[in-house]
C-alpha cells in the first residue's frame, strides 16, 4: 500500500493544563494561568451585541485594535502586529528568521512553544541552564555561537514565576551580538509591581534588535478568543505582514480586545486581587513546607522538596477533591513540583480548604 510521506518532527507536542476530571461536572481549574476575574464587564457588553456581523471577514490588519494598543502603551501602531494569540506571532517570527542551520537559545524551563515552533522550521534549539529556577544571563551567553539567531525568554518566566530585573535584561541585550534577535515575552507584565522590574516594552520600545510579545489571554481574560500582539522594528513588522494569514484575528476578538484595553479599573482590581491571594496562598503553603517563588505573575511554582508529601501525591489528592493544578513533569521535565494558578476568591478558598484536609 502506497502512502504519502510527510515530515517527521523531533518534538513533543504541547500538552495544556488539564481542564476536566472524569465523573466530575464541576472542577476548580488552576492549571492554565487564566484570568482569576474573567473578562471585563465592558467586554461582556460588546460580545453580547446582537449587531455583530459574522458574514463579513474581519479587518485583516487589525487597524482599530493596533490604534488602541498604540494609545494605551504609547507606542507606534506601525510597529505592531496582531496574532491569534501571541503564540501565532512566535510561529511567524520563527518562519521569518530561521533556517535549518540556525540556532535558537531558550531557558531550560520556559514556555514550550518557543522550542516547538523553532524545531518545526528546522532550527536547532539550545537550552541554557537556569540557576535556582531563574533565567541565567551568563548561561545564555555561554550558549551563543555564530549560528545563534534568536534568544527567546519570558519575563516573568513560565512556569517558574521568577524574573530578570530591568538591569539584568538591559545587560543581556548589551552583551548579545546586534544581529541576534532578543524576543522578550511580556505575557504576565501587567501583574508585575516589583520595584526592580520593567517590562520589555518599557525597556526596548526603540531597540531594533528586540521584539516584544504581549497577550490578551492572561490579565484581560480573553484566552478563548485567541488574540495577542508583537512589537518590533518596522522592518520586522513588514516582513511578518508578508507571511501573516490574511484574517488571523477574528472580529469578536478584535472588538473584545479594544474594550479590554479601555477598562483600567478592571485591570487594577485584577492586579490587587492577584497580589493579595498570591501572597496569602504562598504564606499558607509555607506552613506546610511547600515553598514557592517570590510573588510575581498570576501563578506560583510549588516545590515539594521539604514537604512530607510528594507533588504527585498532592496533585492526585487535589484531583479527588475536584481541583486541578499543572503538572510540571509533562513538557517542562521539572520533578516534584506543581504550578498553581491564582484563581477567583471562591476557587482560592476551596484550594486552601482542600490543602488543610489533605494535611489533616
Amino acid at each position: 500500500m502506497t502512502t504519502i510521506n510527510f515530515k517527521k518532527f523531533d518534538i513533543e507536542a504541547y500538552k495544556p493544563g488539564k481542564s476536566s476530571i472524569k465523573r466530575l461536572k464541576k472542577v476548580v481549574k488552576l492549571s492554565a494561568n487564566e484570568s482569576a476575574l474573567g473578562m471585563s464587564p465592558k467586554v461582556r457588553k460588546i460580545i453580547s451585541n446582537k449587531k455583530l456581523n459574522f458574514s463579513r471577514y474581519p479587518d485583516g490588519k487589525s487597524k482599530l485594535l493596533r490604534s488602541q494598543i498604540s494609545k494605551k502603551f504609547r507606542c507606534d501602531p506601525n510597529k505592531i502586529i496582531c496574532g491569534a494569540g501571541s503564540d501565532e506571532v512566535i510561529q511567524m517570527l520563527c518562519q521569518l528568521f530561521l533556517n535549518s542551520k540556525d540556532e535558537v537559545i531558550v531557558p531550560q524551563f520556559s514556555f514550550l512553544m518557543y522550542r516547538i515552533y523553532a524545531k518545526i522550521v528546522g532550527a536547532k534549539v539550545i537550552f541554557a541552564k537556569e540557576k535556582k529556577f531563574k533565567v541565567s544571563i551568563s548561561e545564555i551567553l555561554k550558549k551563543v555561537t555564530k549560528k545563534t539567531k534568536i534568544v527567546f525568554l519570558a519575563n516573568p518566566n513560565n512556569p517558574t514565576g521568577t524574573y530578570l530585573t530591568k538591569h539584568e535584561l538591559i545587560d543581556l541585550r548589551k552583551k548579545l551580538r546586534k544581529n541576534i534577535l532578543l524576543v522578550v515575552d511580556d505575557a504576565y507584565a501587567e501583574y508585575m509591581k516589583n520595584s526592580d522590574y520593567k517590562s520589555g516594552l518599557e525597556l526596548f520600545k526603540n531597540n531594533q534588535s528586540v521584539f516584544i510579545l504581549r497577550t490578551f489571554s492572561k490579565i484581560y481574560g480573553l484566552s478563548s478568543l485567541r488574540v495577542g500582539w508583537g512589537y518590533g522594528s518596522k522592518k520586522i513588522i513588514s516582513g511578518l505582514n508578508l507571511i501573516k494569514p490574511p484574517f488571523n484575528v477574528n472580529e469578536v476578538a478584535q472588538k473584545a480586545a479594544i474594550e479590554a484595553l479601555k477598562d483600567n479599573k478592571f485591570i487594577t482590581r485584577s492586579i490587587k486581587h492577584n497580589i493579595f491571594y498570591a501572597t496569602k496562598i504562598k504564606k499558607f503553603l509555607s506552613k506546610h513546607d511547600i515553598i514557592s517563588n517570590k510573588v510575581s505573575a498570576n501563578f506560583l511554582l510549588l516545590n515539594f522538596k521539604k514537604c512530607k508529601f510528594s507533588a504527585k501525591y498532592f496533585y492526585e489528592k487535589l484531583k479527588l477533591k475536584g481541583i486541578i493544578l499543572r503538572s510540571t513533569e509533562n513538557g517542562y521535565k521539572i520533578k516534584n513540583m506543581l504550578r498553581l494558578t491564582i484563581g477567583s476568591k471562591i476557587d482560592n478558598l476551596k484550594f486552601i480548604n482542600a490543602v488543610e484536609s489533605i494535611f489533616r
